[in-house]
């Protein structure tokens, strides 16, 4: 479960300061940025422009987590006929970032932007992330901007991006977006977000994708500091993360019928995973009849019931070894993702992910009928390998900072009761995992006969702020 990417309020305390800045020198993640990083960023902000393409006139918004600053994507829906046409406008970081140039070079250091709860540490410098490049209201930017043709039922028809200036109107989090839409009168493009949303799930549906509905683990703020909580995400975050794969999905098909380009892609799940999943299903008295394939029997968990989220946590097992195919002339034998069902790629985030930049500039040269830049082929090769040690570092990052500020709740209530609910189990029964409600905690328990998807009681044991663990103990 992902940490929550905000920023905490106030002076953390000294265990939680020391505890964090020790997990990102252990983990190497970058910091400050060198001068002449600053300088070059400095720079390309003065000497920029804007492309010729005027698409100011798209009402656009864009629809992020509270308080975010670096807004790559901005959104609009209008009908076309009995179909729809989305105008997805992407930060250009290309605009303002030169290969070989030290904000490139410093780019393919880190990766990635990284998200702690103290800070975020960025992928660009922030004159560019939060800036010049960042599709802020009320600001005219430089964009690649993807026109998608839908039909009346969400199928995509058409699919193009070309380089324009454009302005976002408004910037709004998610829970802005989803109680405009609840209020009954929202303004078109979310009220056409709900509709082309939900028409894009039932064609994820039709292919055989699958996206698991997990609470997410935040560290939020609250009077006293911070707490941790499990969040359920909001529909409209569904349906926003549809026209991003939507894009994705454009941008893969461009690349693999002309031969070149990198796409995410993820191995099928063999047979004997999907039956310990069912075997799994069995133990915790879940129905899974033999004619429901995978893709509806995850749609039917509920995520509030203790056994189903049990099973979703179990589901988490069925598909791993997501990582990116660079190619160049020949197109790889196993570029689909196999838990979407479909061809897809990462275009949609270049101000927090390096490979959207290369994404972005060869379907650009596709869209035009021109050469991919030499610079971008020239990447291409070492992209897939310095994404995926990007992407360890992350998730490595983002869990150690949560176990922390678990250590660092937990400490003072050592010994004390918790009911919590097992979500995992070993063949023995005696280690598992379990999840506390309050505060929102996931550890490791030991116990005799632990119940996979039933509540008990356990007692901490332990919050060890060296290791930064948390282990309970079954009780009764």
């Amino acid at each position: 479960m992902p940490a929550r990417k905000v920023d905490l309020p106030g002076v953390l305390p000294p265990d939680l300061a020391a505890g964090l800045a020790r997990i990102r020198a252990e983990l190497e993640v970058p910091e400050e940025f060198p001068p002449d990083v600053l300088a070059a960023a400095e720079a390309s902000v003065a000497a920029a422009s804007l492309p010729d393409l005027d698409r100011t006139d798209l009402e656009l918004v864009t629809i992020d987590p509270p308080g975010a600053r670096d807004l790559d994507q901005a959104l609009h829906i209008a009908r076309q006929g009995d179909g729809f046409v989305v105008s997805y406008a992407i930060a250009d970081v290309a605009a303002f970032v030169t290969a070989g140039d030290p904000v490139d070079r410093e780019a393919h250091r880190r990766g990635m932007t990284f998200y702690a709860p103290d800070r975020r540490v960025p992928l660009h410098p922030p004159a560019l992330s939060e800036g010049a490049a960042s599709l802020l209201p009320d600001q005219v930017r430089p964009a690649l901007l993807w026109t998608l043709t839908l039909d009346a039922h969400g199928r995509m028809t058409d699919a193009e991006v070309v380089r324009a200036r454009v302005r976002s109107r408004e910037q709004l989090d998610y829970g802005q977006a989803q109680a405009e839409v609840d209020g009954g009168s929202p303004r078109g493009s979310l009220a056409l977000l709900a509709e082309v949303g939900r028409w894009r799930e039932q064609r994820e549906r039709e292919r055989g994708g699958v996206s698991l509905p997990l609470p997410e683990q935040e560290v939020v703020p609250a009077d006293d500091g911070w707490r941790l909580e499990f969040r359920a995400p909001l529909p409209v975050e569904g349906w926003n993360a549809q026209i991003s794969l939507l894009t994705g999905m454009a941008a893969a098909h461009l690349m693999l019928y002309a031969q070149v380009g990198i796409v995410r892609s993820m191995p099928p799940a063999d047979a004997g995973a999907l039956r310990t999943l069912r075997a799994t299903a069995k133990a915790l008295r879940i129905s899974w009849p033999a004619e429901l394939d995978y893709p509806e029997f995850v749609r039917s968990l509920d995520p509030a019931l203790p056994a189903h989220a049990a099973m979703l946590n179990a589901c988490t097992m069925l598909f791993r070894g997501a990582g990116y195919q660079a190619f160049d002339g020949e197109v790889p034998l196993d570029a689909e993702h196999s838990a979407l069902a479909t061809d897809y790629a990462h275009c949609t985030a270049p101000l927090r992910r390096l490979v959207d930049r290369y994404v972005g500039e060869v379907c650009l040269a596709l869209c035009a009928g021109t050469p991919v830049p030499a610079w971008v082929r020239e990447a291409l090769p070492a992209l897939p390998a310095e994404m995926a040690a990007a992407d360890r570092r992350a998730k490595k990052y983002e869990r150690s900072v949560v176990d922390l500020v678990e250590v660092v709740l937990l400490a003072p209530r050592v010994g004390e009761l918790f009911p919590a609910t097992v979500v995992d189990v070993d063949e023995q029964r005696r280690h598992g995992t379990v999840v506390v409600a309050d505060p929102a905690v996931e550890a490791r328990v030991r116990g005799e006969g632990l119940p996979l998807g039933q509540e008990i009681q356990v007692r901490l044991v332990s919050a060890d702020l060296a290791s930064g663990a948390v282990v309970f103990e079954r009780v009764g």
